[in-house]
């Protein structure tokens, strides 16, 4: 019998990276590398494709799709969550469609764009209800950072959320510990089975300790082998080895993330990817543009630390 996708969203799951070509075509080939570099890893539980990490917001329906194939076709067997990120229900139904159809275990709807500046509460439940009913697959909640303005869901609508089925786990990308715990708690009281995976890349350590059921991050991607490390530590209760993982990978995840100015983790994923012969190039889509000699330098070091 087949597991259930409650259990195997537990632990690692990388968010990848999509190469591109000079052109900024889909680097199809890059790609199918890049999902197999990942999956071989051991300890490796599965992929979030299509998030941010995989520049959702810029990639066509369609280019969405193949990234799903794509990976389908590498890792037969891995668990493949994949975002949905449409700024219109309708579209996001449609996207949800294709991507199940495409070969997706699970869909983690994105919060769309627009809702930064307010959004009603009812409408947010009327989005996830468009992609509840499109698809048949069970659906993640993406928790957006406190500072992403109004993205960040209040504790009533996480609560309200939560009270459809079909939903059974967040992504909490709060990226702040307080926020995080806050959220894990009032989960749990109202159903202790739901999955929240803590996924502020630089405190994955104290996510760990406060309680997870793992995590998908981008940092999976880049250095695989010891963010499975810093959960396996974690897992078995040595704080002292998590500890010590975590101290590798802190620099690491402030160049790539905090490091003014913002939004540009992506570029720096793809720049950290390169330096480590695992990518041809890093480019990216406009409005972004490749990491700048300030960034390169700045990941090298973290890069020699973390592999020392």
């Amino acid at each position: 019998m087949p597991q259930p996708f409650t259990d195997r969203i537990t632990g690692i799951h990388a968010a990848t990276i999509v190469p591109m070509r000079p052109d900024f075509s889909l680097d199809e080939e890059g790609l199918a590398r890049h999902i197999a570099d990942v999956t071989q890893v051991k300890g490796m539980n599965g992929l979030l494709l299509n998030g941010h990490a995989g520049e959702n917001f810029v990639l066509t329906r369609a280019e969405k799709r193949r990234v799903v194939e794509i990976a389908r076709e590498i890792a037969p067997g891995t668990l493949i969550v994949s975002g949905v990120n449409q700024e219109s229900s309708l579209e996001a139904a449609h996207e949800a469609r294709e991507l199940e159809d495409a070969g997706a275990d699970g869909l983690l709807v994105f919060p769309p764009n627009s809702w930064a500046l307010g959004h009603d509460e009812d409408c947010v439940i009327l989005h996830h209800q468009h992609v509840r009913d499109a698809s048949t697959l069970p659906l993640m909640l993406y928790g957006a950072p406190v500072g992403a303005g109004a993205l960040a869901y209040s504790a009533g609508l996480l609560s309200r959320l939560s009270e459809d089925p079909r939903i059974v786990a967040i992504k909490d990308g709060s990226w702040e510990v307080a926020a995080y715990e806050a959220n894990l708690r009032l989960l749990h009281a109202q159903r202790p089975d739901f999955k929240v995976l803590g996924s502020g890349d630089e405190h994955l350590l104290t996510c760990y300790m406060i309680g997870s059921a793992g995590s998908q991050v981008s940092l999976a991607a880049v250095i695989p082998e010891l963010t499975i490390a810093l959960w396996t530590a974690a897992q078995a209760g040595d704080w002292a080895e998590a500890r010590r993982v975590h101290e590798r990978l802190y620099p690491l995840s402030v160049a790539i993330y905090r490091d003014a100015p913002g939004g540009r983790a992506t570029a720096r994923l793809k720049t950290c990817l390169k330096l480590l012969g695992k990518l041809d190039n890093d480019v990216l889509r406009p409005p972004q543009f490749v990491s700048t000699r300030r960034e390169v330098d700045a990941l090298e070091k973290a890069l020699d630390h973390a592999l020392a």
